[in-house]
């Protein structure tokens, strides 16, 4: 079958689904390829599912500490089947909101994987898309005035080294869990490692961590770093950083998986009943039709202009396949904004420093902004503000009152330049800064807001406060 669109998105993940319903809005005739299931890697495989499983952890935890609160609870167990079955109930109700938004929108479904074509007697250039239907129906042609790529990402693993998903395991396969490990290895300290590693000592796991560089959650502010590590240490968390594995010489024996890697300038080994994999993810680009077009792929990724159009100008891509913040609401709002312009609309790209970065381990961590080091790094004469979540009342109330806020300013123009947070709903806080970055506000700004007592909220005005020694409960 031979169909004309105006647009054909490439991936109904975050960042696809919700492009073309952005399309649908502006009028576009919309059709959407999908090899797998509506909502994509962040739906069924990512974001949504870790959640459920970081979620029954806490309370797990919450349960085992009840006493605290007067509750009294005996013969505490935890049924990781039905930890699963919540997991899937929850992702199979946003899965059928997916569906219906779709059918709302009038936006077509082509459930198979989609190529691009080069120059053909279905078009004068590349984009046509036909479609390898799941069915095994004869391939479906579709020819769009525009094409937008939102294929998505899959987990990396280390040269060497295979993910069999029953030993070895990818963030996907530790979904797929039927029960828990007593043991697990885990490389890799960046948020997803992490995440998984707060969830698992909570579900009482023995965990091992194995981090290649001087720190785990490189990316934050050092001070977040050091307090994630003392908190994970807190739960029995074993956290080495500078630790080289040597992805060639990790093997089963036993039905045990041998970690060998290099630390303190010593070869060693650490042994558990499972590993798991958590050192980035790749583009997915192979195999689309990119070779039959101008695009162009750089670092493994491909390059688009700040309006997210490639090489051909009414091809565009989106998400994890164009680098940069591999995050489920970056990929929507580049969505939004590649539609935005080829609808002839005012678009606003993604302005990495605005976007709000989240690990939902526990505690929770959550960032916006430049970190302290960044912003010495590039010049700014810096001050900052730190208040911990002890002064607190609400954090008192809520029985956790672990980790701090920390504001960074530029001296010179009182210019907000960073928020970096640890702590129980952290990740609920965040979206005051990022606002505030937004807005271009200064520290003293968000410390003239008046925050609602008692409300964790009031650790934001604290923390600003704190930026020029003033702050009141400190």
């Amino acid at each position: 079958m031979t169909k004309e669109y105006d647009l054909v998105i490439l991936g109904a993940g975050t960042g696809g689904y919700v492009a073309a319903i952005r399309a649908s809005q502006l009028g576009l005739k919309v059709a959407v390829v999908e090899k797998e299931k509506l909502g994509g890697t962040c739906l069924h495989q990512g974001c949504i599912p870790s959640k459920a499983l970081l979620r029954s952890a806490e309370v797990f935890k919450t349960v085992q500490n009840a006493e605290e609160f007067g509750v009294m609870t005996e013969n505490t167990s935890l049924n990781f089947l039905k930890v699963q079955e919540r997991k899937a109930a929850v992702v199979e109700q946003l899965y059928k909101g997916v569906q219906y938004l779709m059918k709302k929108g009038k936006i077509d479904i082509f459930e198979g994987f989609g190529r691009i074509l080069g120059p053909s007697i279905f078009s004068p250039s590349a984009g046509t898309i036909s479609v390898e239907n799941n069915s095994g129906s004869e391939n479906d042609m579709l020819i769009p005035k525009n094409v937008l790529i939102a294929t998505g990402s899959h987990p990396k693993s280390l040269p060497g080294l295979t993910m069999d998903e029953e030993h070895i395991l990818s963030s996907e396969g530790a979904l797929r869990l039927e029960k828990l490990p007593e043991t697990i290895t885990i490389i890799g300290g960046g948020v997803i490692g992490v995440e998984w590693a707060s969830m698992f000592a909570d579900f009482g796991v023995e965990v091992t961590v194995l981090e290649y560089v001087d720190r785990i959650l490189p990316l934050e502010d050092e001070d977040i770093s050091q307090e994630m590590e003392r908190a994970l240490k807190k739960k029995g968390v074993n956290v080495l950083t500078a630790a080289k594995v040597l992805s060639e010489e990790v093997t089963i024996t036993d039905g045990q998986v041998l970690v060998t890697f290099e630390h303190d300038g010593k070869k060693k080994t650490v042994k558990a009943e499972k590993a798991l994999v958590s050192v980035g993810r790749s583009a997915n680009i192979k195999d689309i039709g990119l070779e039959n077009t101008d695009i162009q792929v750089k670092n493994d990724v491909i390059a688009v202009n700040k309006k997210y159009q490639t090489k051909e100008s009414h091809i565009y891509a989106i998400g994890d396949v164009i680098g940069g913040l591999q995050l489920a609401h970056v990929a929507s709002h580049e969505g939004i904004a590649a539609i935005e312009h080829m609808a002839g609309e005012e678009a606003h790209p993604v302005i990495e420093e605005f976007v709000a970065k989240c690990t939902y381990s526990s505690p929770e961590v959550a960032s916006i902004g430049l970190t302290e080091r960044t912003a010495i790094e590039r010049g700014f004469e810096v001050k900052t503000g730190k208040f911990l979540f002890k002064s607190i009342g609400k954090a008192l109330v809520n029985g956790d009152s672990s980790g701090f806020v920390k504001f960074v300013s530029d001296s010179k123009t009182e210019d907000l330049l960073g928020v970096h947070m640890i702590g129980a709903h952290v990740t609920d806080l965040i979206s005051e800064a990022a606002l505030a970055k937004v807005l271009d506000a200064t520290h003293w700004e968000v410390a003239s807001t008046i925050h609602p007592h008692p409300s964790l909220s009031e650790i934001m005005g604290e923390a600003a406060l704190a930026v020029d020694g003033k702050e009141i409960h400190g």
